[in-house]
């Protein structure tokens, strides 16, 4: 585009001032289209500077933290602590604090008088056993025992045995006096599943007299009439000398049959022994399982209050 004709009329300085603005708006135009192409072509190289120049950090999902579970340490049974308590309280007397088992006493239960027995007199308690434990409020708990006397006489006595949780896990004292209470009423017993007869002269009861007699006499080696992995040792030294086998009653109706049942049969029996040694004769009962194995019955368990002894096998 030509220049516009300059008017004659218009002083030369005028002229010269009107191009130096115009140089310094080109300049100006220039540094800022210069600045603009500088700060696109600036931003993915500052992009990839940063992404070369910054460690790669990969953030891994924290877990969850497990929650923290506290629980307050049981409150164990005081039924033994009552007990010793209730032994030496029985046996101490306050005209003979120093006697060991008023010591005893009062260490236990320091705030607990104790009996005001008459001159002279002895203590004929011969054993305390405790026979019931009942949690009340709280920790509280009350533990009934039971002293039996020299005579026969049978005496039931509650002792109130708070227990405070600590660092071991429980702590006993005996806050209160014992009170005689009434003992505990008799449970009916639940019906036996030993219901069937099993026969005398059977092959299971001779299996079942024969091991006993081994058990509990020394006569026999036991192991002859065990199942395969089965480890029951005799009682050592053998405590009678002779062993009868009574009555026998079986809970399966297979143990009464005169032959003996295919492999893998077990059943369970109820033993009733008569056994003596020196002193007298001693009715004893049994809990027995057997198996039959190649035609004859082994002894696969003895059970020891509701639990089967295999020789540490569960």
């Amino acid at each position: 585009m030509p220049p516009a004709p300059r008017d004659p009329n218009e002083p030369p300085g005028a002229v010269m001032a009107a191009g130096v603005r115009l140089q310094r708006m080109r300049r100006r135009v220039g540094w800022a289209r210069l600045a603009v192409w500088t700060a696109i072509a600036a931003g993915p190289v500052a992009l990839a500077l940063t992404a070369l120049a910054a460690p790669a950090t990969v953030q891994a999902s924290t877990p969850a933290k497990a929650t923290e579970v506290r629980t307050a340490p049981a409150a164990a049974d005081p039924a033994g602590y009552a007990q010793l308590f209730a032994s030496a309280w029985l046996r101490s007397s306050a005209d003979a604090e120093d006697s060991a088992q008023s010591r005893l006493a009062q260490s236990l239960a320091p705030d607990v008088p104790l009996p005001d027995t008459a001159p002279g007199a002895h203590s004929d308690v011969e054993s305390v056993v405790a026979v019931r434990s009942a949690q009340r409020e709280g920790r509280a708990w009350s533990v009934t025992v039971a002293a039996q006397y020299a005579d026969g006489r049978l005496r039931y006595f509650a002792v109130p045995v708070p227990v405070a949780a600590d660092a071991a896990g429980a702590s006993f004292t005996v806050t209160g006096t014992p009170g005689v209470v009434a003992g505990p009423g008799r449970a009916q017993a639940p019906a036996s599943p030993y219901t069937v007869n099993v026969p005398s002269d059977g092959d299971l009861t001779s299996t079942v007299e024969q091991f006993l007699t081994a058990y509990l006499a020394g006569d026999g080696a036991v192991d002859r009439y065990l199942a395969p992995g089965v480890q029951l040792p005799a009682v050592r030294p053998a405590p009678f000398q002779q062993v009868a086998v009574g009555q026998v009653l079986a809970a399966e109706e297979v143990a009464a049959v005169a032959q003996v049942p295919a492999g893998g049969t077990t059943v369970r029996v109820l033993v009733q022994v008569e056994a003596r040694d020196e002193a007298g004769r001693w009715p004893l009962g049994y809990e027995l399982t057997l198996t039959a194995r190649s035609g004859r019955w082994e002894i696969s368990a003895l059970a020891f209050d509701n639990a089967e002894d295999k020789g540490g096998r569960s």
